[in-house]
């Protein structure tokens, strides 16, 4: 069944559910828009449904800064209501209040 829409927001601060980063949402597919290389990299035990939203996210963990691609049933609301420390984040969205980051620029 096709969901109708996203369940996080453009700016909003999220965590993946089973893996030890977070980030903020910077783009959303409706539904899976990624290779099925990408796809088939995941072990077939926990590949996510295709029909639901996926975001992209400026991500951090401990070690790095990265763009992760995650579907809408991995990830959950972050509760810390700390800022995300990603390098990139400046060049899409404006200071950090009340734990989303506003857009710096208008969307079609």
């Amino acid at each position: 069944m096709l969901k109708s829409h996203a369940k996080y927001n453009l700016g909003q601060v999220v965590r993946h559910r089973k893996h030890p980063f977070r980030g903020v949402v910077f783009d959303i597919d409706a539904v899976f828009a990624n290779t099925e290389e990408w796809y088939d990299a995941i072990p077939e035990h926990s590949r996510p449904r295709k029909d639901q939203p996926f975001y992209h996210l400026l991500a951090e963990n401990d070690e790095s800064y990265y763009v992760a691609y995650v579907s809408e049933q991995n990830l959950v609301e972050d509760q810390t209501g700390e800022p995300v420390s990603h390098p990139d984040i400046d060049d899409l969205f404006g200071a950090f209040d009340g734990g989303k980051y506003p857009l710096h620029f208008d969307m079609n």
